[in-house]
């Protein structure tokens, strides 16, 4: 079995003064615009954890102040058509 790498290529719509800036910041850092938006990216995905947003979400609904009356969803009714 073979893994194959494959580079794709992404269309932005940018603000063309901020990408002007930015690409001057990246070469006084050594760097492009380019490999600062894959680090980015990178590091958005890798930071990704769905158990810790799972746990959030739990959080944030028990600490919500709402009451259900006891409600419970029920399927027909959230399908019925006005």
């Amino acid at each position: 079995m073979c893994t194959y790498y494959v580079d794709v290529n992404v269309t932005l719509a940018i603000d063309e003064q901020l990408i002007r800036e930015a690409r001057r910041r990246a070469e006084a850092m050594g760097t492009s615009v380019n490999q600062l938006v894959r680090q980015y990216l990178e590091q958005f995905v890798e930071n990704g954890d769905s158990n810790a947003d799972a746990s959030e979400f739990e959080r944030l609904s028990r600490a919500a102040r709402s009451n259900s009356a006891g409600w419970k969803f029920n399927r027909d009714e959230l399908h019925q058509r006005p």
